[in-house]
């Protein structure tokens, strides 16, 4: 765990062992619980992420990746400890965080919201295991950061 200006985050690793991190912010117009800003988000994802994951799925494949579908739109009335949300495995739950979780053989991904009053961060920490992985992230690492932003602000807007 490390801490930010608006409070925990869970991480992978130690940062400066991790192969991508990033923390995204965003003051929202009300306080809400990290499960409800996950339903929210997720109710209605963009049309081209689906398509993103579709890509995705095709390409890695071919080396052995599972496929992952991409996101359900199945609003989760809880998350449990060890139980899914769409591909990722809830690793830990609170009133102030959702940590999400998918490790392979080729990296290890953890995302973690987490909010404090009407402060939310998304932090994203990835350790790669092989040259897969690492090919893998370059254009992830690009644009994740810019779809969370764009999930943040589509957040904010539903809740204003």
């Amino acid at each position: 765990m490390i801490r930010l200006d608006n409070g925990p985050a869970h991480v992978l690793a130690p940062r400066k062992t991790l192969d991508y991190f990033d923390i995204e912010r965003a003051t929202l117009p009300r306080a809400i619980a990290p499960l409800d800003a996950w339903n929210i988000i997720m109710e209605d994802p963009w049309p081209l992420l689906q398509l993103a994951f579709r890509i995705r799925d095709a390409i890695s494949a071919r080396f052995g990746v599972k496929r992952i579908g991409g996101f359900s739109t199945k609003r989760a009335e809880s998350a449990n400890v060890g139980e899914r949300l769409d591909f990722f495995v809830v690793e830990h739950v609170d009133e102030t965080s959702l940590v999400l979780t998918e490790r392979d053989r080729h990296l290890d991904v953890m995302t973690c919201i987490s909010v404090v009053g009407p402060e939310i961060s998304i932090t994203s920490s990835v350790r790669t295991h092989n040259l897969f992985g690492r090919l893998y992230m370059i254009p992830v690492g690009v644009a994740h950061r810019w779809i969370v932003r764009g999930m943040l602000r589509k957040l904010a807007r539903k809740l204003a």
